[in-house]
């Protein structure tokens, strides 16, 4: 990603004639080095989240007052992993103290 060295903002690629250049809305214009390619992102489709198993692992979290939807028992365990973009909020996961059920909550 390249940035305009006058105002700070992304340059994007533009077509100029047989050209491309990174322009800016301020007016700035470079020869774009790169052939227009502003990013690019790598995402991992076969990642998982990691679901505790362990009894001492789910002694050390922290529990709340919640039923349970599969054996209605109050009392489950819960953590939170940033599952989605930064500026959502993170998904929480709940397992139940009582038959081991594991959802999630989005609220």
């Amino acid at each position: 990603m390249m940035f305009c060295p006058k105002c700070g903002s992304i340059l994007m690629p533009k077509k100029e004639g047989n050209k491309t250049v990174s322009s800016c809305s301020c007016g700035y214009k470079s020869l774009d080095k790169d052939g227009g390619k502003i990013s690019e992102t790598v995402t991992d489709k076969g990642s998982k989240i990691e679901v505790v198993d362990s009894e001492d692992d789910l002694k050390a979290m922290p529990k709340m007052k919640v039923e349970c939807p599969k054996c209605h028992h109050h009392e489950a365990v819960f953590w939170e992993v940033q599952t989605r973009a930064a500026d959502e909020p993170a998904t929480k996961f709940m397992k139940c103290i009582k038959c081991k059920h594991t959802w999630r909550d989005y609220n």
